[in-house]
């Protein structure tokens, strides 16, 4: 059985076994003794609510990046999912008691915090934990969080919603009136806590035991950085070009880890390097690092490699530090001697802002590469490509021959969008078009 159909067979399971997870209380609940006398508004304001408190759970396992769950779909569209759902579920968890005021709205009473029952306080309490728990996410840059506060707060909020809930059902009563029922309530919500406690404290412990430590921190053009690591006592991290690792500084216990990609050949595991560029609080200090510090690594992550999707030849398009995976890619065929043609094309706003381009000019002398530069604010005497990678650049610079090749996009996200359009209309083949996107937050 090929790799891609055993990928292929694995996020189906993978599907299916999440939305019988989410739809199990359904069946748990109303299995007998059930609840009678109720009409179909009520119990269907009852299994959104369900259904929320399962999706909920179940975010503690999206964004928990086991390698297995992540590979399928890659990790970007795990998070993009994580973030959707959120939504979903809030709005189930919304609807859920609107439902039940228009059916009886005698019950509003109940939305008094200081009032009501310990049902619904608890009710409330929840509820609350989830408002602030979106709104620190979608308003972090306005409330000024930095992104260790908001990491922190996000899994106190997720814990306090959760728990909350689970109190509230509990006290309702009207469909846990069994151990059965109860038990598997408490059981589900008892093995996610277990999977935070899982990243909070034991994947931190078996990171403990894998320390690395920086051997170098050189300037790179266009104020980027390449940060170089090597393994302390132990073998380190095999890796697929293309793909990358959180890293952490000085305890892997904290929550300050950030995703970078490596920028280094796949086949030198001794010496990992990554490429990072100057856009936040803490890549802003990067350049600061001490050769000596110790840092921790957890990967590597991502489906965005060349090595999951062979083609005749390869056409690696870049925005910014979007160069960093491509290089990675580069590098790695170069040392595999690899005679497969590569094709690079590399958006920048000035030559002098294209990371990498001295090592690039010393790949071709050792691989099938060509590269072509496209400059936002060209010199007088560029004769090369100007302004933005469009689909008439596209038209001029890509490839005539008749070999299939795979497209690979990274960059700033607008950019990645406007390629994509761009190859579209090219007509290259969607399969043929390959992306990864890191919007955390």
């Amino acid at each position: 059985m090929g790799v891609d159909v055993r990928r292929t067979l694995a996020g189906f399971f993978w599907v299916l076994l999440y939305i019988a997870v989410v739809l199990s209380p359904l069946w748990v609940v109303l299995r007998s003794p059930a609840p009678s006398g109720r009409d179909f508004w009520v119990e269907l304001s009852v299994a959104f609510g369900f259904v929320a408190f399962m999706q909920f759970g179940l975010q503690f396992v999206i964004v928990a990046r086991f390698r297995d769950v992540t590979v399928p779909y890659g990790i970007d569209l795990i998070l993009q999912y994580h973030k959707q759902i959120a939504f979903a579920a809030g709005l189930l968890i919304v609807v859920h008691p609107v439902i039940l005021l228009v059916r009886t709205p005698r019950l509003v009473v109940l939305l008094n915090p200081f009032g009501g029952t310990p049902a619904s306080r608890w009710g409330m309490v929840s509820l609350l934990a989830f408002v602030a728990l979106m709104l620190t996410s979608m308003f972090r840059q306005r409330f000024r969080l930095s992104y260790e506060w908001w990491r922190g707060l996000h899994s106190l909020f997720s814990l306090i919603a959760l728990f909350a809930a689970l109190v509230h059902i509990l006290l309702v009563g009207v469909y846990t009136n069994s151990s059965l029922k109860a038990g598997f309530l408490l059981l589900f919500a008892l093995a996610m806590t277990c999977v935070l406690v899982y990243l909070r404290f034991g994947r931190p412990l078996l990171m403990l035991r894998r320390p690395y430590r920086v051997v170098e921190v050189a300037r790179e053009r266009g104020r980027s950085w390449t940060v170089a690591v090597e393994p302390v006592g132990h073998e380190g991290i095999r890796f697929a070009p293309g793909e990358f690792a959180w890293l952490t500084l000085r305890t892997p216990f904290s929550v300050d880890e950030h995703p970078f990609s490596f920028s280094s050949s796949a086949e030198m595991p001794e010496r990992l390097e990554f490429g990072i560029k100057e856009l936040g609080d803490f890549t802003n200090r990067i350049g600061e690092l001490v050769p000596g510090t110790k840092v921790y690594l957890e990967g590597p992550h991502g489906s965005f490699s060349v090595d999951r999707q062979p083609a005749a030849g390869y056409v690696l398009i870049a925005g910014g530090i979007g160069i960093s995976p491509m290089i990675s890619m580069i590098r790695t065929l170069a040392d595999r001697g690899d005679r497969r043609p590569v094709m690079l094309i590399y958006g920048t706003r000035t030559i002098e802002n294209a990371a990498f381009n001295d090592q690039l000019e010393e790949l071709k002398g050792r691989m099938a590469l060509e590269v072509v530069h496209v400059l936002e604010e060209p010199p007088v005497e560029w004769r090369g490509e100007k302004g933005w990678i469009t689909v008439d650049v596209l038209r001029r610079v890509l490839p005539k021959e008749r070999i299939v090749r795979a497209f690979f996009i990274c960059g700033p996200g607008p950019m990645m969008d406007a390629v994509e359009r761009a190859l579209l209309e090219c007509g290259v083949p969607p399969r043929s078009i390959h992306m990864e996107r890191f919007d955390l937050v």
